[in-house]
């Protein structure tokens, strides 16, 4: 192979590598998970990282201390977070190969974020 060939293929491994890139955040982009408390007084919807991005407080929360208020809505975002990361390995996996390094690498810091 001389120097025009590798770099012709390094090239063509680049954008594929980019293009694989690409395909996950969009897979990624829209991945959520909604959960409720079981009492029915707290559902949220968390982003892989645990992001919050809805909080509704059911009649049942008016019930509640501050402190348990708190502590249902934290279990719960743990809960729904759990979920939206196995989503989120789910979209990504045939993109990097389920037993690749980076599948590897997202499903360790996916659980680092829990």
């Amino acid at each position: 192979m001389d120097g025009e060939q590798w770099l012709t293929s390094y090239r063509e491994r680049l954008d594929s590598l980019g293009a694989r890139a690409a395909q996950a955040r969009e897979a990624l982009a829209d991945v959520d998970a909604t959960a409720s408390s079981r009492d029915g007084a707290v559902t949220v919807t968390v982003d892989p990282a645990g992001a919050l991005r809805r909080l509704v407080l059911g009649e049942r929360s008016a019930e509640l201390s501050r402190v348990q208020l708190a502590a249902a809505v934290l279990a719960t975002a743990r809960e729904a977070q759990a979920a939206a990361a196995q989503r989120a390995a789910e979209a990504v996996a045939p993109l990097l190969g389920e037993h690749s390094e980076a599948m590897r690498v997202v499903r360790a810091h996916l659980e680092g974020a829990r």
